[in-house]
């Protein structure tokens, strides 16, 4: 028999919430000066590659002949923002769907008037350009309305994951100092006190959903009473949504961003350290979307269906969901968070023709599609980023869905996709491809980054480019050890490239944990682990998994007397970290071991779990 999910009513899907769940599981060109802004030397922020300059000798743009037929080798780079493709966007498609929404649909008509009146609201509560606005929020139309309010006033997104701890949050905060934020009802009480945040917006998620799935919630039902708890919660003291929208739309003649404008502040572990700003402006993030554009040449402009699976506080959401699916006039169907039975039940009301996701939705998705015989042929394209692909993945999707699955590279740093296969016969399994449009690439010697490997050596990826971003937020030591020569990021990973310019990963300098398509750094959980009375030290590592993420592994010295208590040490972690972040196993070693100068080696550590 099909298993179906619980419902409230008809039409309303509300299986399975709890207090956690959101996103439980697999889950540049010169930038404006603003204060509070260090920017990277002029010579070294992106922009058009210059042709004439020094690459890897033996790959000068050889992959160009194998992108897909109609793809270009490059493509105009506009000197305009973020504003301006929005706008021009509701002019083509007006009357079209933008957003659906549980089954709410918002037109893009409507969705420029939500703007207008946010932008409004946002002014009367005195931000301004360069203002950053934290936006800390789940996958709903008030997360794009807000975001593209911000950006109209010249004012910078900044972007939170909703699940972050209290502590997480307040780095963030900290950091970039933004004094609004525009924050989940049931977030609050993590950017109350913290910062400089002095207005927090409170968003009702349930205010965005139809009338009916509302009415649902309110039944005097122990299973609706328990879903809308999870959806929502009181917040006093806080700036109601609706009443920021309430004070008419912004006038025509409010002076707008620029394309080398900052727009957005995407927090990033990078290489090492603690989370990182990466600084992205209008003109990385236009690019990025008109390359990904290019890049599917089988999209048809205002007919498209793209479901935003991925959360859009991620590098990979944001531009696929956020600037990409718009600019293209898509109707973007959006889940709060990924659930099987959500998806599959939209997808018979407005099946998706384009999926962009990671390796473990997309088996978790073909899977129940199999089991209950869902049709999801409509889906012709699909780009997988974050996270390897398994061929085993790539091979039970196509036959599923008889579509494209291709996968793709990118950082936040380089907003974010720079390398991608192309949609058609000459992809090549086991590499992440070849570079996109106006993206150039070297392979250096890890040591000395002035020095080119030959070609087929291994070497450290180096990426140039219109969407590489303008520096690390007031971070300018980190900025220039990323960015060097003329305009060239480190990405700290180790490649291979063959003579037709396909790019294979085959190791990483940075030590990032990849789990479930989130980047976990294991300094970061270390010293949570040291605050535990039985840990002297530890060290934290990333295993494979078969489905290419892969699982946080703690190696833990103890105190002399006592003994490993894994689940204890499991649940103080949980007290600190975002659940992705928790170490799925904790093991106890008599010594960790160290380099010369004392510092632990954790690919030593990697290495001897592997093989145990």
């Amino acid at each position: 028999m099909r298993r179906t999910p619980d419902k409230l009513s008809s039409g309303v899907l509300l299986r399975g919430w709890t207090s956690r769940w959101l996103y439980p599981g697999p889950a540049v060109p010169d930038v404006q000066a603003r204060p509070g802004v260090i920017l990277a030397p002029a010579a070294v922020r992106g922009g058009t590659p210059r042709r004439q300059a020094h690459v890897t000798d033996g790959i000068e743009r050889t992959w160009v002949k194998h992108y897909a037929e109609g793809v270009p080798a490059d493509v105009d780079v506009a000197d305009a923002s973020l504003v301006d493709l929005f706008e021009t966007s509701v002019a083509r498609f007006g009357d079209l769907v933008a957003l659906e929404f549980f089954g709410a649909e918002t037109t893009f008509a409507t969705l420029a008037a939500q703007v207008r009146a946010a932008a409004e609201g946002l002014r009367r509560l005195g931000v301004v350009a360069g203002d950053r606005v934290a936006l800390v929020l789940p996958n709903c139309p008030q997360h794009i309305v807000a975001f593209h309010a911000v950006l109209r006033l010249g004012a910078v997104v900044v972007e939170h994951n909703p699940l972050y701890t209290a502590s997480e949050m307040a780095h963030q905060l900290d950091d970039h100092r933004a004094t609004v934020a525009v924050v989940w009802d049931k977030a609050v009480h993590l950017v109350r006190g913290s910062g400089s945040v002095d207005t927090i917006i409170s968003v009702d998620l349930t205010r965005a959903m139809p009338r009916a799935t509302r009415l649902a919630l309110r039944l005097p039902l122990a299973k609706a009473r328990a879903s809308r708890a999870a959806l929502t919660a009181p917040a006093p003291g806080t700036v109601p949504w609706q009443a920021l929208l309430s004070h008419g739309e912004l006038a025509d003649g409010h002076p707008r961003p620029g394309a080398t404008d900052l727009a957005v502040i995407q927090y990033t572990s990078g290489t090492t350290g603690v989370p990182k700003g990466a600084m992205l402006t209008h003109r990385n993030l236009r690019t990025n979307a008109a390359q990904g554009r290019a890049w599917v040449p089988g999209l048809v402009d205002g007919r498209e269906v793209i479901y935003a699976v991925l959360p859009m506080f991620h590098a990979y959401g944001l531009t696929l969901c956020l600037t990409f699916a718009l600019s293209i006039g898509a109707r973007l169907v959006l889940f709060p968070r990924f659930d099987v039975d959500l998806v599959l039940a939209a997808a018979r009301k407005h099946p998706p023709t384009f999926l962009p996701a990671v390796p473990p939705i997309y088996e978790r998705l073909a899977q129940a599609a199999q089991e209950r015989g869902v049709d999801l042929s409509s889906v012709r394209f699909a780009i997988s980023g974050a996270m390897s692909l398994p061929a085993s993945t790539l091979e039970l999707w196509e036959r599923v869905t008889g579509g494209l699955l291709i996968e793709g590279y990118g950082l936040t740093e380089t907003s974010p996709v720079a390398i991608g296969n192309p949609l058609g016969r000459d992809r090549r399994a086991g590499a992440i491809g070849v570079p996109f449009p106006n993206t150039e690439i070297r392979v250096v010697d890890p040591d000395d980054a002035t020095t080119d490997r030959p070609p087929g050596e291994r070497g450290e990826l180096l990426i140039r480019g219109p969407q590489v971003f303008g520096g690390y937020w007031e971070k300018r030591d980190e900025t220039r050890k990323a960015l060097i020569g003329d305009g060239w990021f480190r990405t700290g990973d180790i490649v291979e490239v063959d003579p037709d310019g396909f790019v294979s990963i085959v190791d990483r300098i940075k030590e990032i944990i990849i789990t479930g398509g989130f980047n976990v750094m294991p300094s970061e959980v270390e010293a949570v682990l040291r605050q535990h009375p039985d840990v002297v030290d530890a060290a934290v590592v990333g295993l494979p998994r078969g489905d290419g993420s892969e699982d946080v592994v703690a190696a833990v010295q103890l105190t002399p007397g006592t003994t490993l208590d894994p689940d204890g040490i499991r649940e103080h972690c949980r007290a600190h970290l975002t659940a992705y972040k928790v170490p799925r196993r904790v093991v106890s070693v008599d010594e960790l071991p160290r380099s010369l100068i004392g510092k632990v080696l954790r690919r030593q550590v990697r290495d001897s779990l592997v093989e145990a």
